[in-house]
């Protein structure tokens, strides 16, 4: 009688919460929805800011075409096309723009929403962005043919070859020619680096040149931007990601009268849909160039009827040197690009070494053709936790814990910084640090080094998740970052033990710049249209969603917190700047934390 009395009073007053929430759900709701207006406002601040950065660059008269308007860019790319007989610094300093332009267009298709770019203007941008890659290499290949001519006059005075090395931040050219053809000269490493071929006897006695090609982007595997969508939070992404791209190219050619030939290999350092690759470049040619300038080369050869043994064109040994800003936390995958089937496979290349201290790969290829240093993309998925905790006025750090890594982002406003990386508990350098960028030139920026924190539309196939509700995390991201100025919140080990509709965090108030040692953290539970404080904590020994006693039932988080939280941090909230709040909701949307932790 008496546990019967008890379970009567406890549904009871269960009844009476359940009564109150629903009295007050249309009142709390209405109040949300003008919160949330924050989002369309920051959606047209960034719509604003694009017209803005047209109008700044139209009134500025540098010279340079504003790449979204076709006749502007069209002009650029034709005029360029005629200007002949560019040494390499040229194109090198010509590809600067060339670069910008091309980056500037893959970030108006992966920032801009969908219904604001028309399908003609997509076609437009992407036919661009092909037309600038080929013509880049292009050029590099007509410049490199104009620096061989001058092969003799560059020779080494000990070896007797020709040695050139030119470089900037973003492509850097090594040229070897053999015009000695000692047959003892079958290592080649140029001058000062670890880079360099380790050539078979019939190549070492040959009229040929060695190129490497080394650029810091990828232009070999196709861009191929798709729409996702996330519950209304839609996004272009593309289906690659770029690393450091290096591109090695061998060109072996004969003395006059017979013609003029080229071999091609080319590496690339980039991250893919499941794979990150690392790119190369370089070229192998003679003294002597026919005015056809350089042509394809197989290696081996289809027809070897004048050569004797089986094993006169072994495998070519490759050694290169991985760029600092790429990380691979574990060792990297050779693969070569399949011009056919437009992909990268891992056949015709053998007795791959790597050395993660040196950051030197060595490997033997069979045929030369663009090469790729490869890890698997989800590498860092799924994470170990999470935490989001306030810096101050509109400004938050957001620290994601890998089984490989930490790394800790700050979200300013309509900016994102990369503020620090740890492998194996030691911190690691990144060119990003300090560098504030919109979320997504950032998160791009990111997997271009091979930090890949981001789940893309098919990643639930490769990792293991805890799944959510699409709709009901939306709601909780949405909200999180409305809280996110005056609440740190962080990973709960109960978010993976309660149902897929609804999801656990820990939450507490925050008002320093600092970090609170032991914060008194709470439990909170949502499902999208209820939120509760919950009677356990972290260190319980069992599940369990009964109600934190002494408190109520909420339609929303914000009004939730509204029952314990201080004046002060209400007033953070509510003077939250839009675009900070559409930033930090935008990075939360990216990192799925709720179903990838």
């Amino acid at each position: 009688m008496e546990r019967l009395e008890l379970e009567r009073i406890e549904k009871e007053k269960w009844n009476q919460l359940e009564s109150k929430d629903l009295e007050r759900r249309n009142e709390e709701l209405e109040e949300l929805s003008l919160l949330e207006r924050c989002f369309p406002e920051a959606e047209k601040l960034k719509q604003d800011t694009r017209l803005l950065s047209q109008w700044k660059h139209y009134i500025q008269c540098d010279g340079s075409p504003d790449p979204s308007i076709a006749p502007e860019i069209n002009t650029f790319i034709s005029l360029w096309k005629e200007e002949t007989n560019e040494t390499f610094e040229e194109v090198i300093a010509k590809s600067k723009l060339v670069l910008n332009l091309i980056e500037k267009l893959k970030l108006i298709l992966l920032e801009t929403p969908p219904y604001y770019l028309e399908d003609k203007n997509i076609i437009q941008y992407q036919g661009s962005v092909l037309e600038m890659q080929e013509l880049l290499h292009l050029k590099f290949n007509i410049a490199t043919e104009i620096l061989l001519r001058q092969a003799s006059t560059l020779a080494d005075l000990d070896s007797g070859n020709m040695e050139k090395v030119i470089q900037d931040e973003n492509v850097t050219l090594y040229v070897w020619a053999n015009l000695k053809k000692n047959p003892r000269y079958k290592s080649v490493r140029f001058s000062e680096t670890q880079t360099g071929f380790e050539i078979p006897r019939i190549l070492a006695t040959s009229d040929i040149a060695l190129r490497l090609l080394h650029t810091h982007y990828d232009h070999v595997t196709p861009l191929r931007p798709i729409s996702t969508s996330f519950q209304g939070h839609t996004t272009r992404i593309p289906q690659f990601v770029k690393d450091e791209v290096k591109s090695v190219e061998a060109a072996i050619s004969k003395e006059l009268p017979e013609e003029s030939k080229q071999l091609e290999n080319e590496s690339n350092s980039v991250h893919e849909e499941e794979e990150t690759k690392c790119e190369e470049q370089g070229d192998i040619e003679v003294q002597t160039i026919l005015k056809e300038g350089l042509q394809k080369y197989i290696y081996p050869p289809e027809t070897t009827e004048d050569v004797e043994t089986e094993n006169a064109f072994p495998p070519i040994e490759v050694t290169l040197e991985v760029q600092e800003n790429v990380i691979f936390f574990e060792d990297p995958v050779v693969a070569r690009w399949d011009a056919e089937g437009k992909h990268w496979q891992t056949d015709g290349i053998s007795n791959v070494s790597y050395k993660s201290e040196e950051r030197l790969i060595t490997f033997s290829l069979e045929t030369f053709g663009p090469i790729t240093l490869i890890q698997d993309t989800h590498v860092n998925m799924p994470f170990q936790s999470w935490e989001l905790r306030p810096l101050g006025v509109n400004k938050v750090l957001l620290t994601v814990t890998t089984v490989f890594t930490e790394v800790q982002i700050q979200i300013k406003e309509d900016l994102c910084m990369l503020a620090s990386i740890k492998l194996s508990d030691k911190k690691h350098s990144s060119t990003l640090e300090g560098k504030w960028m919109t979320p997504i030139s950032f998160i791009f920026a990111l997997k271009e080094t091979g930090l890949n924190i981001f789940p893309s539309g098919h990643s639930h196939f490769y990792v293991i998740i805890n799944y959510k509700d699409p709709l009901v995390e939306l709601k909780a991201y949405r909200q999180l970052a409305l809280l996110s100025s005056a609440f740190a919140f962080g990973w709960s080990k109960w978010n993976a033990v309660c149902t897929s509709k609804k999801v656990i965090v820990k939450l507490s108030e925050h008002l320093t710049e600092e970090p609170i040692q032991n914060p008194n953290w709470t439990l909170l539970m949502f499902s999208g249209n209820r939120a509760q404080r919950l009677k356990i904590n972290e260190n319980s020994e069992t599940f369990s969603e009964a109600l934190k006693e002494e408190t109520e039932f909420h339609s929303t988080l914000y009004h939730m917190v509204k029952d314990f939280a201080s004046k002060e941090a209400m007033e953070k909230i509510r003077s939250s700047n839009c675009q900070f709040i559409d930033s930090v909701c935008y990075m939360l949307l990216s990192t799925r934390l709720l179903s990838y932790s």
